[in-house]
């Protein structure tokens, strides 16, 4: 089949990209390549997947004409997003980028007559500051990343609910692992263990607990979504680990792992993060076989090791 992917030099969509390559489809991305982080970490993805045959293109789905890329398309996973809770984010980027974007994605892939299945990859902060319940729980989403990702699902259910659009949601639990994103929790923190210098922890967030997916795991149930999208479409799967860690918990892990302490320096608290989620994966193991194989440790094992191979020479350019 040929498979696009969203987000294609990101975190998620990188591995995601790599792998059903792997599985002997032809795969296409699309990156609109911001520089919300350092855009030497995206390029450096996007070489990876060149490099395998992958090709990126660089176009701002909120309002490109792709009607080039998708050209012969059976599959879309639309990884692409404004990532992030942080208030320093006006909520018109919210809107553009995951909203506005999937709006535009979802009106040229439905012209599609080879479209089988458009995956829309969400997230655990659709369901809000709490995350156990399964997927008909009432979403109650506390930031505005967390209510514009809810928006951008409806608009592909929506599409599914009146005319038949072949369109799924796949809402994933804090995914980790090499080539996370630098703003997130264990990457900062394995570079505050490395470097020798404090952790800035939000206020009372130290018990908070999340259900912490390797990216290994994500990928693997997006790829059963892929096998089984008949089955997918109209739903919405959760996909996690159903163990919750707290991030004292997390913290303690990467301490063992580097052989540092790390200092914590407390700030204050950010509203809009979730206290407690626990991936609810009772759909996705009887609708898709979906069995995560990672514990936090054996993850964090792994994502240490990329990280002083690969990431810890370049933090100077970061």
């Amino acid at each position: 089949m040929k498979i696009l992917v969203t987000g294609a030099a990101g975190f998620i969509g990188s591995h995601l990209a790599e792998r059903v390559r792997g599985l002997g489809h032809d795969v296409v991305g699309i990156d609109c390549l911001t520089d919300f982080y350092s855009p030497l970490i995206k390029h450096g993805n996007r070489r990876i997947l060149e490099k395998r045959g992958i090709h990126v293109h660089q176009l701002d789905l909120s309002s490109a004409d792709i009607s080039p890329v998708l050209e012969d398309i059976d599959i879309i996973f639309h990884c692409a997003a404004q990532p992030s809770i942080s208030p320093d984010i006006p909520i018109a980027e919210y809107w553009k980028d995951n909203v506005l974007a999937t709006h535009n994605l979802i009106g040229q892939a439905g012209r599609l007559r080879s479209l089988k299945g458009f995956v829309y990859v969400s997230s655990s902060s659709v369901y809000g500051a709490y995350a156990s319940g399964p997927e008909t729980v009432e979403p109650r989403p506390v930031s505005v990343y967390g209510i514009t990702k809810l928006a951008a699902e409806q608009l592909v259910l929506a599409g599914t609910r009146k005319n038949g659009f072949p369109g799924c949601s796949v809402r994933l639990f804090s995914v980790y692992g090499p080539r996370e994103r630098p703003d997130k929790l264990y990457f900062q923190l394995i570079r505050c263990a490395l470097e020798m210098r404090p952790f800035h922890l939000f206020r009372l967030s130290m018990g908070h607990e999340r259900s912490y997916t390797y990216v290994d795991d994500a990928v693997e149930g997006l790829v059963l979504v892929l096998k089984h999208i008949d089955r997918c479409v109209g739903e919405i799967v959760n996909i996690g680990s159903d163990t919750a860690v707290s991030t004292g918990e997390g913290i303690r892990m990467i301490e063992q792992l580097t052989g540092r302490v790390i200092a914590i320096n407390e700030t204050a608290g950010r509203a809009g993060d979730q206290v407690r989620t626990r991936a609810n994966i009772d759909k996705a193991r009887a609708v898709l076989g979906f069995d995560p194989k990672f514990d936090l440790y054996t993850g964090l094992e792994k994502q240490v090791e990329w990280f002083h191979t690969h990431m810890a020479p370049r933090l100077h350019l970061l």
